[in-house]
């Protein structure tokens, strides 16, 4: 998972696992390690939304207990830090969700148990 978390090919460490922003390659430049079978679907936005809510409610709670400024400027600094955190977090979540099914061995990563 911290592989993932890297943005890094779960097998080898080495090679990037993104191709775009969120795209996950069909298989890493470096291991030719399959990528493709990955089925992070919602669960990266989920948890990131979680991480992100956590951070700023008692955040935006310890400056009104503290400076008590005007809810307009909180509002928009609130604002900024929610929409960068979460776009810091989202493609590094999204790493430690394939990561964690490639280690797992979850959704095609392993061998056929059926076989």
């Amino acid at each position: 998972m911290l592989r993932g978390w890297r943005c890094r090919c779960p097998a080898c460490g080495a090679g990037p696992m993104l191709s775009s922003y969120l795209k996950v390659r069909d298989h890493c430049p470096v291991c030719n390690e399959e990528l493709y079978h990955q089925r992070a679907d919602d669960g990266p936005a989920y948890v990131t939304i979680l991480i992100v809510g956590h951070v700023i409610g008692p955040l935006m709670l310890a400056i009104y207990a503290r400076w008590n400024p005007d809810p307009l400027i909180t509002a928009v600094l609130m604002s900024v830090a929610s929409v960068a955190l979460c776009l810091f977090l989202l493609p590094r979540v999204k790493g430690a969700f394939v990561g964690l099914q490639w280690s797992r061995r979850m959704h095609g990563f392993g061998p056929n148990e059926r076989d």
